[in-house]
């Protein structure tokens, strides 16, 4: 028997008041799930070693953007499954998203013959990043030591070149039976400083990411109803390490980001804007 949504949200609230925490540990309320999309680059001078280096440029891709700092992450794979949900889309959703204003950037045909909407993933990301906050502005962070497991992909390169990570999630049209998929990607650019041309160069690997969904949903027979994907991307200069994160955490949330009196499932009923004014966060 699947669960409904309501019951994978009720059942993903962590133990701690202000920590989000990783899926899987002690003291859930159930045995639901979240799953928070990042991306994020860091760079660092290139005047140590090669594995301090990369340790470096690594913690400052994890604390730029939504903060996924000071955390353990444990690899997984790449799916969003009956007992999970998506924030900014299922619950506390982008407000774009929840009223239908959100405009495609392309469209695939699914294998069997049916074109899908591919839209910016930016709504998400900028979603994940109102829950965790920043880190010089802390929301509901994961709580510092954590083990959490993570849909994740890294690389760390020295410049001159660029650094990108990317990440796709598709939609899948059954959720009673089959899982939402992550794509993660990272790279380097052509070594050239030109935005221009990386852009472009980018642009054209979304068409590829969006190709790569289409050709696992017809691996897996489970028809995806619309793709969210994007990219970050930073130029990395002659004398730097740079560090391109793609980080998608499974995680619970901390208790103090249900609003005060309410089901966490009522979330699933929220914009992220509501959310935020009931938690009594400012905008």
């Amino acid at each position: 028997m699947s669960l409904t949504l309501s019951q994978v949200v009720n059942g993903a609230i962590g133990p701690f008041e202000e920590y989000c925490d990783g899926y899987g540990n002690p003291g859930t309320s159930g045995v639901g799930y979240i799953s928070v999309l990042t991306l994020s680059t860091g760079k660092v001078l290139k005047k140590m070693d090669h594995v301090l280096e990369g340790i470096v440029s690594y913690d400052r891709a994890e604390a730029n953007d939504a903060y996924v700092g000071q955390i353990n992450m444990i690899a997984a794979s790449s799916f969003n499954g009956i007992n999970g949900a998506v924030w900014g889309y299922h619950l506390s959703q982008d407000e774009q998203i929840a009223a239908g204003e959100l405009k495609p950037m392309m469209s695939k045909k699914r294998h069997d013959g049916v074109d899908i909407p591919i839209y910016p993933v930016t709504p998400l990301l900028k979603a994940g990043e109102r829950l965790l906050g920043t880190c010089d502005e802390r929301r509901f962070p994961l709580i510092p030591g954590g083990h959490v497991i993570c849909a994740v992909k890294d690389l760390t390169v020295p410049g001159p070149t660029s650094v990108w990570c990317a990440i796709a999630l598709a939609i899948a049209e059954d959720r009673q039976k089959d899982s939402n998929l992550f794509i993660e990607d990272v790279g380097q650019g052509v070594p050239a400083e030109n935005e221009m041309e990386r852009v472009a160069y980018l642009d054209k690997l979304m068409e590829n990411v969006a190709e790569s969904v289409i050709l696992c949903g017809e691996d897996q027979n489970v028809k995806y109803k619309e793709i969210f994907i994007g990219y970050k991307t930073q130029w990395i200069p002659e004398g730097y390490v740079g560090c391109a994160l793609t980080c998608a955490p499974y995680l619970v949330l901390a208790k103090n980001a249900v609003p005060a009196g309410q089901e966490p499932s009522d979330m699933l009923d929220m914009t992220i804007a509501d959310w935020e004014k009931a938690v009594g966060l400012a905008q």
